[in-house]
């Protein structure tokens, strides 16, 4: 690239050779982001012009090429469509021309426009000479390009050079004249020309294509840099992932460089969604998104479901999801809002609002700030199930910009929370289902099918630590039958719900609480605690015989009896509830409301209380 780097600050008004007789014949001027190139093909008197300009640069273009060969020399004047500002220099050239040989070359499509220029000299159209020129020695090869940028767009290959001449296609936008490009992040000048100018992303990649199949040395385009070779699969690449019709973005805007960036956006943003399973990543991604624009310090949602319950996501749970009883008074109205309701009341895709900073932020919580209130509406009700709130660092002026960049965000946000929203649902439900499962549906304990696996578990971390101890309390209800004797199978649930709040107040964490059958219960202990489960299941006693009832049980005291063990390193599961329950037994047969200790088991005697300790 030395070579190229010297020919920047040549003198531009002098032609340069970029490929072995190939010369740029270009006119630079001033302020024109949209610089046009002409191509000199020396080739005696065979040369071809390569789209020739227009009457603001010819003159220029025209000293050039004398300087490198007589005009006359020129027979083929390649027009790669019918643009202004590539072929309005077609009729002082016709004045120019002299040779009874020399044509236009061009395809049909663009003919049917040029032929208003009411030219003298014929057309040479590529379609009908199998896309392919022999100069005598050297060969020029047409390729088909439709819809880059028109119908009937091509481009054309030297088979002596390698050099392609691109026409738009690999065209930029350069701020000041830079003959060629420098190194990868030319791709960014080639970035807002093609999003605006190519219709489509399958046009555009139908086109790199089949550029990836040519011995494609240099490219030549009409617009910005010329792109040298080790640059050139790069830039196909990087095509080849463009999203094009940019101005389908458009509204009234037409600022290529905004809806370019606005393109950026909904492209990251849908990448994101694709990406990203996790909603706190997305979040994260959506929000580092949204500060390219917009002065935001946070990102947050509410969510209603289908059961009328409301989500709320927010930095400050990590986006886990929180259900909430009610949201904020203003996302609660906009959530009953309806989209036609929405457009006849306001021109703009938000509502601005002064809201709280919420607990737990960087900032004490009970500071207010700006915030961007968007509400998701979704496609098919119309409704608000969502709203999105974009908390601002500062307050922003709600222009068209700000409206354009939130409109077009609400739609993917729409999608990412009403996605979460689903699986949070879903997570809740088998929450639901997995606690229905466990939990005794009358006293909300245990039952006794999750005791085994739990207790299981304990007993393998007993047997690995020893000062891992458990202990287990049997409670039976005495004279529980004729309670529902007396008194009806109503009142006789509710002293078991009473009974069992006892049992679940009682209980730590890490102790089981479950309900075994009937009317009666256990307590699993772990820990120093369950060496002494007998005290433990006292208090329990003690706790049941003071529970003040009311209505037709009011004045009724009951009581439990229990029986407590210590299980022995290695004791499995069925001795030792046989062991506490013949002490329960025990406390029955002993006059009831009382409690007994099991004797420790006679192969483990380590798990008696005082050999434990």
């Amino acid at each position: 690239m030395d070579a190229a780097n010297d020919i920047q600050t040549s003198d531009m008004y002098r032609p340069v050779e970029v490929a072995h007789r190939v010369w740029w014949v270009g006119h630079h001027q001033e302020n024109d982001v949209f610089q046009c190139h002409v191509y000199l093909i020396e080739h005696g008197d065979q040369s071809v012009l390569i789209d020739p300009g227009s009457e603001l640069t010819f003159e220029t273009t025209r000293q050039k090429i004398e300087e490198v060969t007589p005009f006359d020399n020129i027979r083929w004047f390649l027009c790669h469509h019918q643009d202004p500002d590539i072929t309005a220099a077609l009729p002082h050239i016709d004045r120019l021309v002299t040779r009874d040989d020399a044509a236009v070359i061009s395809h049909w499509r663009a003919a049917a426009l040029l032929k208003h220029y009411g030219l003298n000299l014929p057309f040479w159209l590529v379609e009908k000479h199998n896309w392919h020129l022999d100069l005598g020695g050297r060969v020029l090869d047409f390729y088909f390009t439709p819809y880059a940028h028109f119908p009937g767009a091509f481009v054309t290959h030297d088979r002596d050079t390698g050099v392609l001449f691109s026409s738009d296609i690999f065209g930029g936008f350069t701020e000041g004249f830079q003959l060629y490009a420098q190194d990868e992040s030319y791709f960014e000048a080639l970035r807002p020309f093609h999003e605006h100018y190519m219709p489509s992303r399958e046009i555009l990649t139908h086109v790199m294509t089949k550029m990836e199949q040519l011995p494609i040395t240099m490219i030549c385009p009409q617009h910005g840099s010329i792109i040298p070779g080790h640059l050139v699969q790069f830039m196909i690449d990087q095509l080849k992932t463009l999203d094009c019709g940019l101005y389908l973005l458009a509204e009234d805007n037409t600022d290529i460089q905004k809806l370019s960036r606005l393109n950026r956006m909904l492209r990251d943003i849908t990448q994101t969604m694709v990406v990203y399973r996790d909603f706190r990543d997305i979040a994260g991604a959506l929000l580092d998104i949204a500060r390219r624009v917009l002065p935001v310090e946070a990102l947050e949602f509410y969510s209603a479901t289908e059961e009328d319950r409301v989500i709320h996501f927010a930095p400050e749970t990590r986006y886990r999801g929180v259900m909430v009883e009610t949201p904020p008074g203003q996302v609660g109205r906009l959530m009953e809002v309806d989209v036609k309701t929405w457009h006849e009341e306001t021109d703009q895709p938000f509502t601005k609002e002064v809201c709280p900073v919420p607990e737990g932020d960087d900032g004490p919580g009970g500071e207010e700030r700006i915030c961007l209130l968007v509400p998701l509406f979704t496609p098919d009700e119309g409704k608000a199930q969502a709203v999105a709130i974009l908390r601002l660092e500062n307050d922003v002026e709600a222009g068209d910009d700000v409206s354009e960049v939130i409109d077009q965000m609400s739609v993917p946000l729409q999608v990412a929370v009403e996605r979460e929203s689903i699986y949070r649902t879903l997570d809740l439900e088998r929450q639901q289902f997995y606690e229905r499962s466990i939990r005794d549906p009358l006293t909300g304990l245990f039952t006794r099918l999750y005791m085994q696996d739990s207790v299981q578990r304990l007993f393998g971390i007993h047997d690995r630590d020893p000062n891992a101890a458990v202990g287990v309390a049997l409670f039976d209800i005495d004279y529980f039958k004729s309670i529902n004797d007396t008194y009806g199978h109503n009142e006789g649930d509710e002293v078991l719900k009473r009974v069992a709040r006892v049992l679940m107040d009682s209980a730590r964490s890490g102790d089981l609480a479950v309900r075994l059958g009937g009317e009666e219960f256990a307590v699993f202990v772990v820990g120093q605690s369950a060496l002494r489960i007998d005290e433990a299941a006292d208090r329990i006693r003690r706790q049941v015989a003071a529970i003040g009832f009311e209505g037709a049980l009011a004045g009724r005291g009951i009581t439990v009896s229990a029986g407590a063990a210590v299980r022995a390193p290695g004791e499995g599961l069925s001795d030792f509830i046989q062991r506490a329950d013949e002490a329960l037994y025990e406390a029955k047969s002993n006059g009831r409301n009382q409690v007994c200790r099991a004797e420790p088991a006679e192969d483990h005697p380590a798990g008696d209380a005082e050999g434990a300790e």
